[in-house]
């Protein structure tokens, strides 16, 4: 399976960006899909994830801003992200993860997300 993800940007602070990434297959509903982010010098970190249920676990500094949605039918994940800040700068990854044991199984490409001040 391959994740692309699209919709990464340049955008000003307090504006919105969407984020979108489709499977070239069907992704399991025991997966979890979810968005990473990665800074340069810095691990890779969860920004949200979301169950097939639609059970959605944010970052504490990104609840409230940003809004993952799944499409199960169409295998696709979706990162709303609002009210956005200059420390939301990052590449912005898609995955699915394994519900039971949380091992990552499969990696998007990667898409910059560039928040100006």
């Amino acid at each position: 399976v391959q994740l692309q993800a699209s919709g990464g940007g340049l955008v000003q602070a307090g504006g919105s960006l969407r984020l979108s990434c489709a499977a070239s297959k069907m992704v399991s509903r025991l997966d979890i899909m979810g968005w990473y982010r990665q800074t340069p010098g810095k691990q890779r970190e969860l920004a949200a994830e979301v169950t097939s249920a639609g059970e959605t676990n944010y970052a504490d500094s990104v609840r409230g801003r940003f809004t993952i949605s799944r499409d199960n039918a169409h295998s696709t994940v979706s990162l709303q992200m609002n009210a956005l800040k200059p420390e939301d700068t990052a590449v912005y990854y898609c995955n699915s993860k394994n519900f039971f044991t949380s091992r990552i199984k499969y990696w998007g490409q990667g898409t910059l997300v560039t928040v100006s001040s």
